[in-house]
């Protein structure tokens, strides 16, 4: 690829005034991707992580777990729209119980542990342009929730999409901003750095961070993660679940046979005759979280050391200029993921939590569980499971968009004695009622109520 379509996308990002951070760690992926890189992992490369401490095991003195949840700071990822769901702003302003949103409840869970620990505790959202306006209007109806010296957001970083003809960027006149990308969570990290916050929040005396997606709930506050993680002089964990036949498409850690050091393998990474070893519960036994813990002071000191640019696998994301429409050129988006920086880091390590900690919400399936009463919310802002395992929910295309699930499921039935609910065509769910066993609905041809 030519020097002059990398001087244009460079040109492009000098023009709109992103951080020179970002604008290096373009290059970097730039010129990888023009070199032919793809960020396969083969599974000849790694063994499988099987030896991982558990949290249920871990013992914490209350004053050790305390003192480190004192110096730590939650961040979570704000930049998505949850367009897959039909959304047009921050996934995190969705109603998702009780008619709370993520973020009401995500600051409940804050005020609890702050009251429960005596913690400053603050909360930071990692923003697109897209979320952060709407974002903060919502947060200023919380006066108590900022810290002093620190903001409430910052804002992630923007690239241009490159054509997958030449890697120049794209035009798109007829919507300027869909020439835009968001370059992955893995930005979380020159984003911190080029915004000044990794600073600021060193300065106010905080050295943990505990980072995850603003659609999880169960990322809540943890003094015992936090008193762990402190104790382990680590510079980074993450967190990982135990993998079942439901979760073949998340990723996994692995450790690189080269150097003995932990990677992570996403989907993206994975050759297409390799998906047996991917998917395979028993051979990767955990699936990562994306719940982490940075040491922030090793995380400034590499950062430093490497000019901004951790140089984290490369992630190459084709697509078309407007996702929306299939018919628009074919461009390549530029990412990374912020649970690959395990690997820059000797000495990161990683912890098995419970399935509490990982409660994300991508589709309407797992909306309709969170409203249900599989789930009781607790005073701490906590979804708590009331049942043993919980039910499989798939509800197909009809209710994919929000407002179709809102307009079709006005009351969310009883699923805490369901194993699974599978629906195909319009159902109407506006009674109370129960799902017990395996239910399958068939399409009905015509909306027809659910009793």
């Amino acid at each position: 690829m030519s020097q002059p379509a990398l001087d244009q996308c460079l040109q492009k990002m000098h023009a709109a005034g992103i951080n020179p951070a970002a604008i290096d760690n373009f290059r970097h992926y730039w010129e990888l991707c023009a070199a032919g890189a793809t960020g396969v992992i083969g599974e000849d490369t790694i063994r499988p992580l099987l030896d991982v401490p558990q949290l249920e095991q871990v013992e914490v003195s209350e004053a050790d777990a305390g003192a480190a949840l004192q110096r730590t700071v939650m961040i979570k990822l704000n930049g998505g729209l949850g367009t897959s769901m039909g959304l047009d702003q921050a996934k995190t302003l969705l109603p998702v119980r009780d008619g709370l949103t993520f973020l009401d409840l995500i600051v409940r869970q804050v005020r609890y542990a702050r009251q429960r620990w005596a913690a400053r505790l603050p909360l930071v959202f990692m923003d697109s342009f897209r979320t952060s306006a709407d974002t903060l209007a919502q947060l200023a109806t919380c006066p108590d929730l900022a810290v002093a010296g620190l903001p409430l957001d910052f804002l992630q970083n923007a690239e241009p999409k490159i054509l997958l003809d030449g890697f120049g960027p794209v035009s798109w006149p007829p919507d300027p901003s869909l020439e835009w990308c968001p370059p992955g969570h893995g930005d979380l990290y020159p984003a911190m750095w080029g915004t000044g916050l990794l600073d600021a929040l060193i300065e106010e005396g905080f050295r943990y961070a505990s980072v995850a997606n603003g659609d999880n709930l169960g990322a809540a506050p943890n003094a015992t993660l936090a008193g762990w993680f402190a104790a382990s002089g680590a510079p980074y964990a993450a967190e990982v679940c135990p993998r079942t036949a439901n979760d073949r498409k998340g990723g996994h850690l692995a450790v690189r046979i080269a150097d003995g050091q932990l990677i992570l393998r996403d989907t993206a990474q994975t050759a297409p005759e390799e998906m047996g070893y991917f998917t395979d519960e028993h051979r990767h036994p955990y699936f990562h979280a994306n719940n982490l813990w940075l040491d922030l002071v090793q995380v400034r000191d590499i950062l430093r050391a490497r000019k901004g640019v951790l140089g984290l696998p490369l992630i190459r994301n084709e697509k078309t200029v407007d996702p929306a429409d299939p018919s628009t050129p074919r461009v390549v988006q530029l990412e990374s993921a912020m649970g690959a920086a395990i690997e820059v880091f000797p000495g990161a390590t990683a912890i098995a939590v419970g399935r509490d900690r990982f409660l994300p919400v991508k589709t309407t399936n797992e909306l309709m569980l969170l409203r249900s009463d599989v789930f009781d919310l607790g005073e701490d802002g906590r979804l708590h499971s009331q049942v043993d395992r919980i039910p499989e929910v798939d509800l197909g295309v009809t209710y994919k968009l929000i407002d179709d699930f809102d307009r079709l499921v006005s009351v969310v039935p009883s699923l805490r004695n369901a194993e699974k609910l599978r629906v195909r065509g319009e159902w109407v769910f506006d009674q109370p009622s129960a799902v017990v066993g395996v239910v399958d609905l068939a399409d009905p041809g015509s909306p027809r109520q659910f009793r």
